[in-house]
């Protein structure tokens, strides 16, 4: 498998890490939408949302808890925040492994595109 996030969570990829726990791992989009722009993936590999059943309930729970942590600590938690999970390629996924989007620090908008 070559999976671009699995890389930069064996830190054979470099990348800006902002959160590390036993299982997620969160660090700055390098094509950022808005002033904060971070992927949160759980470190182990699951193709997207679509692959997760009941079993992953509590690994679901720990990305968004860690996605709300982070907010919290790069100051956007007051003020707003748009977390998002694309699934497929008409829902936007570029790639193959679960993760959100945590973007914030300016007006999001409504509808996005």
């Amino acid at each position: 498998m070559n999976c671009p996030f699995c890389e930069i969570v064996a830190g054979r990829i470099p990348s800006e890490k902002v959160y590390d726990d036993d299982q997620v791992m969160a660090f700055r989009d390098i094509s950022p939408q808005a002033p904060v722009h971070i992927l949160v993936v759980p470190k182990d590999h699951a193709d997207g949302i679509a692959s997760m059943d009941g079993n992953d309930k509590s690994l679901i729970g720990d990305v968004m808890l860690a996605a709300a942590a982070i907010a919290r600590s790069e100051g956007i938690a007051e003020s707003g925040y748009r977390l998002v999970v694309n699934q497929g390629g008409d829902g936007g996924q570029t790639v193959g492994h679960l993760h959100v989007h945590l973007l914030g620090g300016r007006q999001m908008n409504w509808p996005p595109g």
